[in-house]
């Protein structure tokens, strides 16, 4: 079983900016994929950004050129940097692993983020 940690969330004002960490139990180049994934009041969890063990990576419309998602030469850490977060961005934000044969995820607890004048 893969325990994922998220940390980094907070209240930001708009225009502001925060760096999320997601540490695994494992290496993160085991892993096939990890991402993070968002959960607004009332919406449906949405992705966010993801990243494959050999670098490759997928980002939501909503958060293109915003938000970089990264391991930051790290194994056992991935990274989510926000910049020019909006009111939008407010939500809570889970860190997620996906294996493959046979097929898993694993989710963390989920870190806040507010962005709120």
């Amino acid at each position: 079983q893969v325990q994922l940690v998220e940390s980094g969330g907070g209240l930001v004002q708009p225009g502001g900016f925060l760096r999320l960490s997601c540490a695994a139990s494992e290496s993160i180049f085991s892993i096939y994929r990890m991402g993070w994934y968002r959960q607004a009041p009332g919406k449906q969890r949405e992705l966010v950004a993801t990243i494959t063990s050999d670098g490759r990576t997928n980002y939501a419309d909503l958060v293109k050129g915003r938000f970089t998602i990264s391991n930051g030469n790290a194994k056992n850490t991935i990274y989510l940097q926000m910049n020019r977060l909006e009111p939008e961005d407010t939500a809570v934000y889970y860190c997620n692993s996906e294996h493959l044969f046979p097929r898993k995820n694993y989710w963390g607890q989920g870190t806040q983020v507010t962005v709120s004048s």
